[in-house]
Parts: structure tokens; C-alpha cells; sequence
């Protein structure tokens, strides 16, 4: 009994780790480090940046609705450590590959390769892999694999900037996705797949239920609330190098500061804006980190300063961080937990297509400007429209009272999404 105990806690730790490692290196290394290198690719090859900020919207809106359902049918067939394996592969050769590009469709060929890469090896499978192996200790579990991607996104920027000025930066990518992979999938290859599920007791709740959440105007000033949120973020994260580069003509080093310090801000968010939702009133936590948001983006009106770009870092970044775990915690408190997989569905879908299409819609006005004063007072109309979409949700929804009662496996659920939301982005992208 006990070596049976100890080996399911060997493989549990192992399991975590390459949580930890793979978010780092897909999401961490690649979502955050990529539009580190728009600047160069402006510049090279002429690009405007409403083209070098398509990559990312297009392979989000494309490359997720056809694959995301694929992907979840291959980890319910086969389990998800071989396609997580892909996944690693996948997207470390894309970023590779952007190394080598010449032309436009070459861009996006390897950015939609590097998206299919995220799908297959990113949160998805972590979170089936997580949820499968843990019981006790779960949230635990998940949020020390979610750190991974604020970690991977503290050290991209310096990385990058170290390997651009001894490689160039054709050499930093290529560089870049060989760490991908080294980093990530040693680890995927000693894990083993999860223990066969037992057999699950249906919930019992009826369509009804969910149809009553979806009739709630809460619902949609949640959801409106969520896409203006996200919509900000991405908008502002996708922009930030390229702005303080071609903008306000600070050096690779300095913009590296200043990446990394949202990075490092980020995983303080998570953690405080998590302990203050176990203590305050979710809605207020929300509030602020959506007032967060709107305060944060106007400061970069100021960036001719540095003392300013360091207070912008710390009060976007702990924004960004609990930008990601509020919204399942809020749906939760709101509606409760038994048709919260269907609701966050509906809302992560909706935040997909904002986190695609407010970044475009910000490099197309750069590029109609000249300058960035109209992108970002669009993001704080955004941010702000959130704020407001949040100021008036009620306490509670009245909804079935068999909805609001959660069983364990309920529960488990309310955990892996509150941990899951994340990166998405963007956190999922965002986390």
C-alpha cells in the first residue's frame, strides 16, 4: 500500500513539473516572447503593424475553433501526454521556423503552426492531465503549473535580448525554439498518462438550468465585462514593445526591463488578487483589477519618463495577473458551480475573439495615425466599459437551487478552471 502511495506521489510531482515546464515554455517563452521580435520584423522587412499583429489574431480565430474540439476528442481517445508531446514539438519547430522566413505567408504559416502547437501542447492538456492525477491538492497543483507562464515571460525578455545582440535576432528565434523544446519535453516524455476515470455518477441537472443562467442579463454583463477586459490587455501587451521601440525609441534593453517587470508583476497579481478573493467580496476584486487595467494604460501617454514605465509595469502587471483567475471565481459566485463548464465555454470563446481583434484593430489605427494616442484611448474606453459592465452586476442570480449546490467533482471543476483561464490571451493570454 505504501509503495503503491509513494509511486502515485512520484508521478504526481513529475506531473506537476512538466506543468510548470511545458506552460513555461509555450506560453511563457513563445505567447510573450514572440511580439518581442515585431520590432525587427517592422524594419526588415517593411511590415506595418497591422500585419505583424495579424499573425497572432488570425491563428487565435482560425486555428482555435477548428482544433480546440479535435484536440479535446484525441485527449478523451488517447489520453494527453502524446499529443502534449506534438504540441512541444510543434510549436518549439514554428518558432524556429520564423527564424528563417522571407515572406509574409511564411509569417503566417509558422504563427498559425506555433497556435496549433499551443492547442495541442498548452493548457488543454495540462489541465486533463492535472485534473486526472490529483485529487487532494489540485489547486495546489494547478497553480504552481501556472506559474510556469509568468516565469517563461519574466525571462524572455533578457533572454531574447542576450541572444539578439550576439545572434541577431533571426539567431535569438532559432535560439529560442530549441530552448522550447529542450526545456519542455524531456519532462513529457518520462510522465505517464493518467489513471483510467472511474465511473462518473451523472449531475442530474436538466437544460433548464443552463437556459436560466443565459437568460440572466448578469450573464452578459459578465461576459461584456470579460471581452473589454481581455480586449484591453491583449491590446496593450501586443503593442507594448513595438510602442516603447518604434515610439518612444528606448533601447533593447531597457524595453526588456520593462517587459520582464510586468512579467514578474503578473505573478504577484495571481497570488494577491487570489488571497483577497478568498476574503473580500469577488465583485470588488474584480472591480479593482478591471480599474487596475484602466489606471494602467494612461500612463503610457508618459513613457518619455522611466520612473513612469516602472509604475505602469507594476500596476499592469498586477492587473494582468489576476486578469485570469477572477472570472471563473465570479461566474462561480454568481451562478454557482454545476453549469459553470458551460457558461466559461460561452465566455473564454467570446474572450478569443477579443483578444484577436482589439490588438489588429489598435496596429490598424497605428498604422492610419501614426502614432498610438488613438489605439490606447480606445483600450481605456475598453477597460473602462468592463469596469462599468462589472459595477452593475448583482450579489446573486437567481437561478435553480439545485445549481447553486456543488458536488466534489463540481468543486474540482470550479478549481481547474479558476487556474485554466489563464492563458488563454492572451491568461490565456491569459493565467
Amino acid at each position: 500500500m505504501n509503495s503503491m502511495s509513494d509511486q502515485t506521489r512520484s508521478n504526481q510531482i513529475k506531473v506537476a513539473a512538466n506543468g510548470f515546464l511545458t506552460l513555461f515554455s509555450i506560453v511563457g517563452l513563445a505567447l510573450y516572447g514572440l511580439p518581442f521580435y515585431y520590432d525587427f520584423m517592422v524594419k526588415e522587412f517593411g511590415w506595418s503593424i497591422t500585419q505583424v499583429t495579424s499573425g497572432n489574431a488570425l491563428s487565435k480565430l482560425i486555428v482555435g475553433p477548428l482544433f480546440g474540439f479535435a484536440a479535446g476528442w484525441i485527449i478523451d481517445r488517447f489520453g494527453p501526454r502524446r499529443l502534449m508531446i506534438a504540441g512541444i514539438l510543434i510549436a518549439g519547430i514554428a518558432v524556429m521556423g520564423l527564424s528563417s522566413m522571407s515572406a509574409l505567408w511564411m509569417f503566417y504559416f509558422f504563427y498559425f503552426l506555433n497556435a496549433l502547437g499551443y492547442v495541442c501542447g498548452g493548457p488543454l492538456p495540462n489541465q486533463v492531465l492535472l485534473s486526472r492525477w490529483f485529487d487532494a491538492g489540485k489547486g495546489k497543483a494547478m497553480g504552481l503549473a501556472y506559474v510556469g507562464i509568468g516565469a517563461g515571460g519574466t525571462i524572455v525578455p533578457l533572454l531574447s535580448r542576450w541572444m539578439i545582440s550576439h545572434f541577431g535576432w533571426r539567431g535569438a528565434l532559432l535560439g529560442l525554439g530549441a530552448i522550447m523544446i529542450a526545456v519542455a519535453l524531456p519532462m513529457a516524455l518520462i510522465i505517464k498518462e493518467p489513471p483510467p476515470l472511474p465511473a462518473r455518477r451523472e449531475s442530474g441537472d436538466s437544460p433548464t438550468e443552463a437556459r436560466e443562467v443565459f437568460r440572466s442579463g448578469s450573464f452578459y454583463l459578465l461576459a461584456i465585462g470579460s471581452m473589454c477586459s481581455i480586449g484591453a490587455v491583449g491590446g496593450t501587451n501586443q503593442h507594448l514593445k513595438l510602442y516603447l521601440s518604434l515610439d518612444q525609441h528606448y533601447s533593447q534593453g531597457e524595453i526588456s526591463i520593462i517587459v520582464s517587470m510586468v512579467l514578474a508583476f503578473s505573478i504577484a497579481g495571481r497570488l494577491l488578487m487570489g488571497w483577497l478573493a478568498d476574503r473580500l467580496p469577488k465583485k470588488y476584486v474584480m472591480l479593482m483589477i478591471y480599474s487596475l487595467v484602466a489606471a494602467a494604460i494612461p500612463l503610457l501617454f508618459l513613457a518619455s519618463t522611466h520612473g513612469t514605465l516602472y509604475i505602469f509595469a507594476a500596476v499592469f502587471g498586477l492587473a494582468l495577473g489576476g486578469e485570469y483567475l477572477i472570472i471563473p471565481l465570479m461566474a462561480g459566485e454568481l451562478f454557482g458551480v454545476k453549469v459553470l463548464g458551460r457558461l466559461m465555454g460561452v465566455v473564454l470563446t467570446a474572450d478569443g475573439i477579443a483578444e484577436a481583434m482589439f490588438p489588429l484593430l489598435v496596429g490598424r489605427l497605428r498604422d492610419q495615425t501614426g502614432d498610438y494616442r488613438t489605439g490606447f484611448a480606445l483600450l481605456i474606453a475598453l477597460a473602462l466599459t468592463g469596469a462599468l459592465a462589472i459595477v452593475s452586476l448583482k450579489a446573486r442570480v437567481a437561478v435553480p437551487a439545485s445549481s447553486l449546490t456543488p458536488t466534489r467533482q463540481d468543486a474540482n471543476a470550479s478549481t481547474d478552471l479558476m487556474h485554466s483561464r489563464g492563458d488563454l490571451t492572451m491568461e490565456r493570454t491569459a493565467e
